[in-house]
């Protein structure tokens, strides 16, 4: 019987349990101390990591937990998803909400709650496909920083105990208008840290997330669909609790304007291909390497009659924004690896000045009204900010393969 979670320790992770288990022994009475009878808000919760978030601090019996997401299946799955499981606390005030939280009734709802202890923000555009045309970069940076400014303004008036914004390890040297976004969002959260804590966390792939590649592995076998995969990519991975965890301690444990990270080996990096060829044999293939996605498309309709030659199709990356490598912070930050043992923590980040950055995102948003804007303008922009953001621009997007 097929088990994923069993699957992602033993052919991705490669670790019986968490890599985080014993940070997280250590700091029990913190941890309990932060977050118990604690009212708490995750924005974009139904997602892989922000319900890996809710599951690691549940244990620990926050007062109240509001969830806030747009994916309302998603939330109605959550919400099965915690009632069903064995010995999971939930609060008497556990409440899902499908809604934006850039939306004025999101606005209503913090306020009738003057505040929470405790927010964490998951919602995101994580994916470097996001950045096709010019509709879906408006989008993605919309999300990724400007709505997150009326968040923060709006937490301004009730100050948390606690803030935490999920980052990437992409923003480390972007290379992707996805991970620089990330980047202008450290900043950004910076920038208000002045009025309350803010944390955040670099990390790596989560093993088969919603959206991923290799979620997208589970969905083709299902279609009895071929598999495609980079053939020259390697990816650190954290397992889906793994990255709940580092979300729980980053913010619970961090100072302000504090960055954790997984403290990973390069030997432990992972390729696409490789995932996927172990999963096939797992669930009893044989692996069929083709020439081309049309090869691979042709050779599937074969399962339907019952075949065990699975096609794949492996080839070289060649799409933009694609970084051939994984890093977790630049030269030119200082990164504590002695605090814990599985962690690393980005220190000493300055306080950005609040009133130059907003200044230079109203541009920057302004700039989108232009209508004959273009994806170089975008870049330009950023590169404003991020002096050495250096753009991997192929003319290639993700959506035209497998």
């Amino acid at each position: 019987m097929f088990n994923l979670d069993t699957f992602i320790s033993q052919y991705v992770t490669k670790r019986p349990q968490s890599l985080f288990l014993d940070d997280i022994n250590a700091n029990l009475d913190v941890l309990s101390k932060k977050i118990y009878n604690k009212t708490v808000l995750v924005i974009g919760g139904a997602g892989s990591i922000g319900s890996s978030f809710i599951k690691a601090i549940l244990p620990y019996e926050p007062k109240n937990l509001v969830v806030v997401d747009i994916n309302e299946n998603a939330l109605a799955e959550l919400t099965r998803d915690l009632r069903s499981t064995n010995g999971m606390f939930v609060p008497d005030e556990y409440i899902p909400y499908p809604m934006d939280y850039a939306s004025p009734i999101f606005e209503k709802l913090f306020r009738a709650h003057n505040g929470f202890d405790i927010v964490a923000n998951f919602s995101a555009h994580k994916h470097v496909r996001s950045e096709k045309d010019m509709y879906s970069i408006e989008a993605l940076m919309r999300n990724n920083v400007f709505n997150a400014k009326k968040l923060l303004d709006l937490m301004s008036e009730f100050p948390p105990e606690e803030y935490f914004c999920v980052s990437t390890d992409k923003a480390a040297n972007p290379v992707n208008i996805m991970g620089a976004s990330k980047r202008l969002m450290e900043d950004l959260i910076f920038s208000y840290s002045d009025k309350f804590p803010v944390k955040t966390a670099r990390f790596a792939n989560v093993a088969f997330s919603n959206g991923s590649l290799p979620a997208g592995f589970l969905a083709r076998i299902s279609k009895q669909q071929p598999l495609s995969a980079p053939s020259d990519v390697k990816r650190y991975f954290v397992s889906p609790e793994e990255s709940g965890q580092i979300c729980m301690m980053a913010c619970m444990l961090g100072q302000n304007r504090e960055i954790f990270f997984p403290k990973l080996r390069e030997e432990q990096m992972m390729r696409f291909d490789t995932i996927a060829e172990q999963l096939l044999i797992e669930r009893g293939y044989e692996v069929l390497r083709c020439q081309s996605d049309e090869e691979a498309v042709e050779k599937a309709v074969e399962l339907k009659s019952g075949s065990k030659k699975y096609p794949v199709h492996f080839s070289i990356s060649n799409t933009s924004g694609e970084k051939p490598y994984e890093e977790f912070f630049t030269d030119d930050e200082t990164a504590d690896q002695e605090r814990y043992q599985a962690l690393g923590v980005i220190t000493g980040k300055e306080l950005v000045d609040r009133s130059e950055f907003i200044a230079y995102l109203t541009e920057f948003e302004k700039a989108f009204d232009k209508p004959d804007i273009q994806k170089t303008d975008v870049v330009a922009m950023i590169q404003k900010r991020l002096h050495n953001f250096a753009h991997i621009e192929t003319g290639k997007s993700l959506d035209t393969k497998m």
